[in-house]
């Protein structure tokens, strides 16, 4: 028999923008806990940026579920490595772990003759890079900025050179711009949109790996984790790129959100997988921004401790590999 509340609810969760894989698993969500809930039950989704304002929205009480990217950064924060300057971060607790290959790429016009970033230090050029901001909130603009310091090309010395940045918040305005005259260069993830065949299309790019000592302080700073992209992800590549890993939804919760809500969301995940992807089926798998098939024994697998209720269901069903996450797993 498939999990059920007993009593009503109120629920109120945070998602993206509105218009994109956030809010879509939200509702995905949303339906099936209706669904598994008695009358008087009530749901809700606010948008959100799906970086430090969900963990906020979370820990504040403003919502008891939300969702947070890319998943390994949750980490970071939950061992007080950056991000968050919170001292009640060790009150987030994971739902589940939802599946996303991306990753954290450069890419400048072939015209600068630039293929690493040591030509780029080497020849100095004025360009003008597109990336996202560096807030405090949007993930991708802290990894994007970190990367580059780390690299030593940041914005200060990008401007030193004679060049300079354009800043946005979603693929939609920040990889675009490189396609025209607009800008030069981009630092972003979502490698699996649109965004970047078009931008391949209207110009030759030349993809930087990072650096293996930049990609070694990354870990040894914030945890964060490398990722070698296949050559056949972007033209011309003469073969795996070495990225910054950016995969992953993370639901997320905190430690008290009901043990007998935690469950019945971790049923959820695993048993009306086919809702979700049957949204995505028509764009093949490599190009899906949610990446399927999903496999319960990957949504049980996540970057900070389970809920109580979430860690029950996944070692009832044998979902679960001890310890509990790849938390306590990377922590051992």
């Amino acid at each position: 028999m498939e999990a059920r509340l007993d009593r009503p609810i109120t629920l109120h969760m945070m998602g993206d923008w509105g218009i994109a894989n956030l809010h879509r698993i939200c509702g995905w969500i949303s339906a099936e806990l209706w669904r598994r809930s008695p009358p008087g039950s009530k749901f809700a989704t606010w948008a959100g940026r799906g970086g430090t304002d969900a963990i906020d929205a979370v820990l504040d009480g403003d919502v008891q579920i939300a969702l947070f990217v890319p998943a390994g950064f949750g980490r970071t924060i939950f061992e007080g490595r950056g991000i968050s300057g919170r001292k009640d971060v060790g009150r987030l607790r994971a739902l589940g772990t939802l599946p996303q290959d991306d990753a954290l790429v450069f890419a400048i016009d072939a015209r600068f003759g630039v293929k690493s970033f040591a030509d780029l230090r080497a020849k100095r050029p004025a360009f003008t890079l597109s990336t996202a901001f560096d807030d405090g909130v949007n993930m991708t603009g802290f990894a994007s900025h970190r990367m580059l310091e780390m690299s030593g090309v940041a914005a200060a010395t990008i401007e030193s050179w004679g060049g300079g940045l354009i800043l946005g918040e979603a693929p939609w305005d920040t990889i675009p711009p490189a396609a025209t005259a607009k800008a030069d260069a981009v630092l972003f993830e979502a490698i699996m949109t649109p965004y970047w065949r078009d931008l391949c299309a209207a110009k030759k790019m030349n993809f930087l790996p990072f650096e293996d000592s930049v990609l070694s302080a990354a870990e040894a700073k914030f945890a964060w984790q490398r990722v070698n992209i296949s050559a056949d992800r972007f033209p011309g590549l003469p073969g795996p790129l070495q990225a910054l890993n950016f995969s992953d939804f993370l639901l997320f919760c905190r430690d008290d959100l009901p043990d007998d809500l935690a469950y019945v969301v971790a049923s959820i995940l695993c048993e009306t997988t086919d809702i979700l992807e049957s949204q995505y089926r028509h764009i093949p798998p490599a190009d899906s921004p949610v990446t399927y098939p999903l496999r319960p024994h990957k949504i049980a697998a996540t970057s900070i401790p389970l809920a109580a209720g979430a860690q029950r269901y996944y070692r009832e069903n044998g979902f679960l590999k001890e310890p509990a996450s790849l938390h306590a797993q990377q922590s051992n």
